[in-house]
């Protein structure tokens, strides 16, 4: 098929602006790994673009030892991975019935879900109903609060009804009942979708910093993303945290740098091997 020259014309001006953009995410990360490991003065006195300016690890050094940092990997792990978890399990199973055509009252329902999706309760009913559930300072404050996106559902939803009806027909004639054709049919042909939702669920948990805030006070327990939080916050970082063999040789600034791009290191490895799966899914998921 030939191209018309207003097609190709088209082509270069998205090509153009796609680079652009795609600049504009990536340079920044390049700016922040040569901050993190360039010379404190170098830093101090803004000499850095895309390259480190005279390297050193001493930024890496102290994020391996500081013991607070690990502590809220720690966290941020096993909130991401039960949340996650949780999350595709509370989700589908909230998806699967509302794709039913038969199920009595799923309209209902289904302007329930869409309600929250307009108005929220709020931060202090939010609040009060964690304290009241006795989840204070504890994981369960950080995972439970984010455990179904209404938006998430609406898309396994959508594609749990462009599945064939006879799926269904043939697996009840089968004597199938309505658990064995959702955990045996339905769950492996929308493995796609599900991965999508899984690194929307795992990005948000991974991402999450402000109900550490709220709901945490035990240092020990706190979430990865609020302590970088405070560590952003602060306007330098006191000499007794730091290493004694990198004390003189540091600044504030690289060890944001190097805390922040070890903290996004794990999703970036994460989504080459969902990204298959991503526009698959993400397509099928919003089809209707």
């Amino acid at each position: 098929m030939i191209e018309s020259r207003s097609d190709k014309v088209f082509s270069v001006v998205v090509y153009v602006l796609l680079s652009i953009f795609g600049l504009s995410i990536i340079l920044p990360f390049f700016n922040l790994l040569a901050t993190s490991l360039s010379d404190p003065v170098a830093v101090s006195n803004g000499m850095i673009s895309f390259l480190p300016v005279r390297f050193t690890t001493g930024a890496y050094r102290f994020v391996i030892n500081n013991t607070q940092f690990w502590n809220g990997f720690r966290t941020t792990v096993i909130v991401t991975g039960v949340g996650t978890l949780g999350s595709l399990v509370v989700t589908t199973l909230a998806a699967y019935p509302l794709s039913i055509k038969k199920f009595r009252g799923r309209k209902f329902f289904l302007i329930l879900f869409i309600i929250t999706m307009l108005f929220n309760g709020g931060l202090i009913p939010n609040y009060i109903l964690i304290t009241a559930l006795g989840l204070q300072d504890s994981l369960g404050a950080l995972i439970l609060p984010g455990l179904i996106s209404t938006y998430n559902m609406l898309l396994i939803k959508n594609y749990f009804e462009t599945l064939p009806e006879s799926l269904y027909e043939s697996a009840k004639i089968d004597g199938a009942g309505e658990l064995r054709i959702f955990v045996s049919i339905v769950l492996p042909l929308s493995l796609p979708t599900l991965a999508t939702i899984a690194l929307f669920y795992a990005v948000g948990y991974w991402n999450a910093y402000f109900n550490g805030m709220l709901y945490i006070s035990t240092p020990s327990k706190m979430p990865l993303q609020t302590y970088l939080q405070t560590l952003l916050n602060m306007a330098y970082i006191p000499a007794h945290e730091l290493p004694p063999e990198v004390a003189n040789s540091l600044s504030t600034d690289s060890i944001r740098a190097a805390s922040i791009f070890t903290a996004t290191l794990p999703i970036l490895i994460l989504y080459p091997f969902l990204q298959r799966f991503f526009v698959k899914g993400l397509v099928l998921g919003s089809d209707k």
